[in-house]
């Protein structure tokens, strides 16, 4: 696949997401879709009663054409969900692992 595929597909299942939150819970939700240095985030942020709320559930970058996992909060698995839509397990990177650890997983090691 491209790299711009891989955009599409990474800006898709962002802002699905992001679609998915409460506007009611008193937290935004913000997606951050930058494909010129491409660097995707889903941020949140607001206040539940008296305790501040900011944080990301999710960071993907693209890197040498491949995607970089950075972090993953979500239930499903961001690898998951980007498998299925056919990204090859050869141009996902969990970058989350240590380098050495990456050798132990079914993904690119970078």
């Amino acid at each position: 696949m491209a790299v711009e595929e891989y955009r599409q597909i990474i800006q898709q299942l962002i802002v699905e997401r992001a679609q998915r939150q409460s506007p009611q819970s008193g937290i935004e939700t913000q997606t951050i879709l930058d494909t010129q240095r491409d660097h995707y985030l889903l941020l949140h942020t607001g206040w539940r009663g008296n305790k501040r709320t900011h944080g990301c559930s999710l960071h993907l970058d693209i890197k040498n054409g491949k995607i970089w996992i950075q972090h993953d909060g979500t239930e499903i698995g961001i690898a998951t969900q980007l498998l299925e839509l056919g990204v090859p397990k050869d141009d996902i990177v969990l970058g989350f692992h240590s380098p050495y650890m990456r050798q132990f997983t079914e993904f690119a090691t970078n």
